[in-house]
Formats: structure tokens, C-alpha cells, sequence
């Protein structure tokens, strides 16, 4: 995904696949707060998630307008990548969430939150964007998800320690953080399959 041949081809596609995936990062955990509040005082892991909740959803409000500024920034159209479609792809890995929240339980949420923020850009990466011919002005997302997502995870992974998860519960944040490694993978590998169509002579690895 990372190489340097063909980055900026590839970058301008994962700035759209991303946007699509971030776009549902406040709905989600907001409809997760709201299961939460159903569930009510007899569930022990509502209070202490909904919390979690609250503050996060404050803390990535507005993300997904990082992104379409990155995009113009690069000469793309934002509000074309805006109002398009998200591909099948995008909306297997958000719309599984809505799912198990909706009809299992809103913690199978955190699964998904550990994996994106577990795999936050590195803080080598803009530079490495950068090397390829990418504007500065194009890299705010990267830059600033390697600056927040350490400390994101790091409080992610003591709410996960201090929560009083049985078995099945255990399970469903499991399943959804696989289930989220699994998408990415797809959603990668799609990615640099468009890049290598619209530049046929370059090989393109998914790795």
C-alpha cells in the first residue's frame, strides 16, 4: 500500500475509501450510546461504554472533513467524493457495526474502534506520502491520526481491561475486531486494484 512507486495514485484512492469509513465513525458510536441508554442500569457495561462513548464521539467529530480537505488539497473533487456512493466494501466493514449493535449487543463496537485506531498511520508515513510528490496540505488526516490515535488506543485498551465482559460478550468484540481486520485487508487490496487498472505497467502489491 506504502511503496513508493505509484503512492500518490494510490493515496488519492485511499483518501476517498477512507472518507466513506470515517464518515460513519460518529453515527455509529452515537447509535451505540443510544443501545446503551436501552439497555438501561441492569446491563454493566452500559454506563461505563456509554461514557467511553460520549467523550470519543467529541474527539472525532469533524474528522471526516479532514479528509475531504485533503482530497481538494490534492485537486480532487471533495464534494463529488462527498456525495458518491461508498463502495460495497466500505459498507460491509461499518455496516456489520450497525448490525451487531443494533441486534446483539453495542459493545461488539469497540472491536472495530481498536482495530482502525490500533492501526492509526505511523508517524514516518507523511513523510514517506511526502516523498512521493503529495502536497503538505494533503496529509492532515495522516499527520494528525499519528499524533492522536497512541493516546485513543491506550484509553480504548483500559476500558476493555476494566469492563465486565463475560464470554459472549468477550466474543463479540473479537469477532468484530476480525471481522474489521478482514475488511481492511479487502479494502486495501480494492484499492490498489484500481490503481494498477488506471496504471497497468505498474505490478501492484496489497501489502
Amino acid at each position: 500500500m506504502w511503496r513508493p512507486q505509484g503512492l500518490s495514485s494510490r493515496y488519492d484512492r485511499y483518501l476517498a475509501a477512507m472518507h466513506g469509513l470515517i464518515r460513519a465513525s460518529v453515527p455509529l458510536m452515537e447509535h451505540a450510546a443510544g443501545r446503551c441508554a436501552r439497555l438501561g442500569p441492569s446491563d454493566p457495561v452500559a454506563a461505563p461504554l456509554t461514557a467511553y462513548l460520549r467523550a470519543h464521539i467529541e474527539e472525532e467529530r469533524g474528522h471526516d472533513a479532514w479528509l475531504l480537505a485533503d482530497i481538494a488539497a490534492l485537486g480532487g473533487d471533495a464534494a463529488a467524493v462527498r456525495d458518491r456512493q461508498p463502495s460495497p466494501v466500505v459498507a460491509r466493514l461499518a455496516g456489520a457495526q450497525y448490525y451487531w449493535i443494533t441486534h446483539h449487543h453495542p459493545v461488539a463496537l469497540l472491536g472495530y474502534i481498536a482495530v482502525l485506531e490500533g492501526n492509526a498511520p505511523a508517524p514516518w508515513l507523511a513523510d514517506r506520502i511526502a516523498a512521493a510528490g503529495v502536497p503538505a496540505a494533503a496529509l492532515r488526516t495522516v499527520r494528525g491520526h499519528a499524533e492522536l490515535d497512541g493516546g485513543h488506543t491506550a484509553a480504548l485498551f483500559a476500558l476493555l481491561d476494566g469492563l465486565p465482559l463475560d464470554p459472549p460478550l468477550l466474543h463479540a468484540v473479537v469477532m468484530s475486531a476480525l471481522h474489521t481486520v478482514d475488511g481492511l485487508v479487502e479494502l486495501f487490496a480494492h484499492i490498489g486494484r484500481a490503481a494498477q487498472q488506471e496504471h497497468p505497467r505498474e505490478r501492484t502489491h496489497t501489502s
